[in-house]
């Protein structure tokens, strides 16, 4: 378990908030996930969607089941993707080694605070499992959207940078530690 050291995956428990559930990705969720990485809309700021027919042929039938992936359940259905994992390999050194966090959410998800609400809470499962651990998010500066989240997140400004023909912003948040 690499991406996040000695952390127990799954929890032993799902994370439940007022309206959510996150959990381990399912068979039931592959058509969701299908659906997620075909979609132009979610897609808009990465570089664009894959090809469902591709995706189908490809994707394996408990789709993105690592450590640190939460599928986001609204009402028992799939409605977004939360992944929390190390990032290696990253573009900037400042993010290097740090957890990233990750989300996708269907359109149809969008507007309703959702995503707000599940990255939160996955972030507050972290710093209860790993307490003091920096996290990273990048995004592109024209998802306004995204911006806007990773401010009420609590991330804060580390630089802009330019990648896939776009400016890029890279946010951290500072190491949490859990209350008592």
């Amino acid at each position: 378990m690499e991406d996040l050291g000695t952390v127990a995956w799954p929890p032993p428990e799902p994370i439940r908030t007022e309206r959510l559930v996150l959990r381990e990705p399912g068979t039931r969720d592959r058509a969701a996930f299908v659906e997620l990485h075909s979609s132009p809309e979610v897609h808009t700021y990465l570089g664009g969607p894959r090809p469902r027919d591709a995706l189908e042929r490809e994707m394996p039938e408990v789709p993105e089941q690592w450590p640190g992936s939460f599928v986001v359940d609204l009402d028992g259905k799939m409605i977004g993707h939360v992944l929390l994992r190390r990032a290696t390999g990253h573009r900037r050194p400042a993010a290097a080694g740090k957890l990233d966090l990750g989300y996708l959410f269907l359109p149809r998800a969008w507007g309703h605070g959702y995503a707000a609400e599940a990255c939160a809470a996955a972030l507050g499962w972290l710093t209860a499992a790993l307490p003091g651990e920096p996290v990273v998010l990048t995004t592109q500066t024209a998802n306004t959207p995204s911006m806007r989240l990773a401010t009420k997140l609590g991330f804060t400004e580390v630089e802009r940078f330019e990648a896939w023909e776009a400016e890029q912003w890279l946010g951290m948040r500072p190491p949490a530690v859990p209350s008592r």
